[in-house]
């Protein structure tokens, strides 16, 4: 192939498809190269998507995209050895307009991608991109095989472990920076599903597990319901998996197995085991001559503890790359000093600012104390609430005898995470 594009963009997720359709609906001349057989086919994530940055791009695209369920109802369970404490939330308000929707990506990362298609990008699956092409010290194009690929600028959306980043020597990975994220997809009656999250037709539930689950390992489960399926996984800070060497595996087989769990998924058929690395605490520069970096490839991704937040920023990244190429190209200017409008884009609008929000958010969600002490403490602390074998006490006094000998630790710890979260 030896056309020349106005843009080359590696990887077809959320954020590579949304630069490609804004700029293949500006009019440039798009080529979007994707590593899988077909979008979404290499694309592992949790499967909850925050509508926000979509709605901005194609609004109402709940009317045509595949997704499953709108999430009205969110559940935290705290797990501790012997028992577990659920806060369930539910709010209609939530899904009018939607706040957030379940999906899969191998069916919306394909819808996404074909929107960008519609727009006049063009897709070519199953290619890997070995290198850069630089020319007078900006990159200018893209190796893939005997492939030489000439364009104006590369936006790498190639994902957390991204060879482009590091080729342009904007990152060095070191695995320690990530979690990894282990899913099955369990299939499931859709009105199994309902009946069992409490939920009306068309309606998804996203349920959160801290504790006892990851072995005191920093880290969560979850499960989010499809419309005949349940995502249902861990996420561990590889650091910390590393030190307790334990296999990761082990923690999935545990939490299926685990009361809380077990009851939602029985009888339930596993479709899908996959497992990914999420760049929670790596992050890339996100420009350089002749080049971007978009959604995970560049680390855009916000974890408070509540919600973990991918696609959206993913989204929103890939839209303010296509303006800053759209800058970019007025000037005839594809330098790194012409291409910081990108950043500056990013910190304007919600991407940057929840970065900077948020950051001191992966130092604090690694502490281990928020995955042993403190479940099992509520849990104790609700047993001792419930059990009646003689005289009661206040609720506050049980809350005194329970916490007795860790307060300070935990005044401290709660206000480290007031200041973090």
């Amino acid at each position: 192939m030896s056309e020349k594009f106005d843009v080359i963009i590696v990887g077809a997720g959320p954020a590579g498809s949304a630069a490609a359709y804004s700029l293949a609906k500006m009019g440039f001349n798009v080529l979007m190269i994707e590593r899988g057989k077909y979008p979404g086919a290499k694309n592992v994530m949790g499967g909850r998507m925050y509508a926000y940055a979509l709605n901005r791009l194609i609004p109402e695209f709940w009317k045509e995209a595949p997704i499953e369920r709108k999430v009205t109802r969110e559940k935290l369970t705290l797990q501790g050895e012997k028992a577990s404490f659920t806060l369930d939330f539910m709010d209609e308000e939530l899904g009018e307009p939607p706040n957030s929707y379940t999906i899969l990506r191998g069916k919306f990362d394909q819808w996404f991608a074909g929107k960008a298609v519609e727009a006049g990008a063009t897709l070519v699956s199953s290619i890997r991109v070995d290198d850069l092409i630089w020319e007078n010290n900006r990159i200018t194009g893209i190796v893939a095989g005997t492939d030489r690929i000439q364009a104006n600028v590369v936006i790498a959306a190639d994902g957390a472990v991204s060879l482009l980043s590091e080729k342009a020597g904007l990152k060095k990975f070191d695995v320690l920076q990530f979690a990894l994220g282990i899913k099955e997809i369990i299939e499931l009656p859709e009105k199994t599903i309902e009946e069992r999250f409490n939920l009306a037709s068309g309606e998804g539930a996203a349920q959160l597990f801290v504790g006892h689950c990851t072995k005191g390992i920093p880290g969560g489960g979850f499960i989010y319901t499809n419309k005949t399926s349940l995502s249902v996984g861990i996420v561990v800070y590889i650091n910390s998996l590393i030190e307790k060497k334990i296999e990761s595996h082990e923690l999935i087989r545990e939490f299926n197995t685990d009361p809380a769990v077990a009851a939602l998924i029985e009888g339930g058929k596993i479709l899908e085991y996959s497992a990914h690395v999420i760049p929670e605490t790596s992050r890339s520069e996100l420009f350089t001559d002749g080049m971007l970096v978009a959604g995970d490839a560049g680390g855009l991704i916000v974890n408070n503890g509540i919600t973990l937040r991918g696609i959206d920023m993913a989204i929103a990244s890939g839209v303010a790359a296509a303006e800053a190429v759209k800058k970019a190209a007025q000037e005839n200017d594809f330098s790194k000093q012409s291409l910081s409008y990108y950043e500056e884009l990013l910190k304007r609008d919600f991407v940057l600012q929840d970065k900077e929000t948020f950051k001191k958010a992966p130092e604090f969600l690694q502490n281990e104390r928020l995955y042993t002490l403190y479940p099992e403490f509520v849990c104790r602390l609700f047993h001792r609430l419930v059990l009646v074998d003689g005289p009661k006490k206040r609720a506050f006094d049980e809350l005194l005898e329970e916490s007795k000998g860790n307060r300070i630790q935990m005044f401290l710890d709660m206000v480290r995470g007031m200041r973090s979260l």
